[in-house]
């Protein structure tokens, strides 16, 4: 049994001790947000934060999950008040099919939070961990830079 704190909630857990925290997030506490992508840890797909900073889910065991706070997409902004990095996600229509966008905006938000005005190549060196197969990769550069705008220093985040 685990107990993990979850976009600041705290949630019992029965399950193996070798279960990723993909797993955990999907199938017992239903946050869909977070994709299987390829289980490897190489596509990002499955990226949340963990402390503060981006990690793969689908390669985290949960007997090494801890104490650390995770946060998953679902945990940034609300539909009605999306984090800014999401916004701008919408604004640049940064998104073609959708699959890659929860682990780019997590990458992005994870980029944020240490650099608020990282350059064009930070941005793609960043997300370079991130695949997208439909080609929205410049889009994405875009919104992630315009979404640094928003959370500088300047802003409120």
């Amino acid at each position: 049994m685990y107990t993990i704190e979850v976009n600041g909630l705290a949630h019992a857990v029965d399950t193996e001790d070798d279960t990723p925290l993909l797993y955990v997030l999907r199938n017992h506490l239903g946050l869909k947000g977070t994709r299987f992508g390829c289980g490897q840890g190489l596509c990002g797909a499955c990226l949340v934060l963990v402390d503060g900073r981006p990690e793969y889910s689908c390669t985290m065991p949960m007997w090494s999950v801890g104490e650390r706070a995770i946060t998953t997409v679902e945990g940034l902004g609300t539909p009605e008040r999306p984090h800014p990095v999401a916004q701008a996600f919408i604004d640049a229509q940064a998104a073609q099919c959708g699959y890659c966008t929860s682990g780019m905006i997590i990458g992005a938000v994870g980029l944020l939070a240490e650099n608020d005005a990282p350059t064009e190549d930070e941005v793609r060196a960043a997300l370079d961990r991130n695949l997208c197969r439909c080609g929205a990769h410049n889009r994405i550069v875009r919104a992630v830079r315009a979404a640094a705008g928003e959370i500088g220093p300047d802003h409120d985040s």
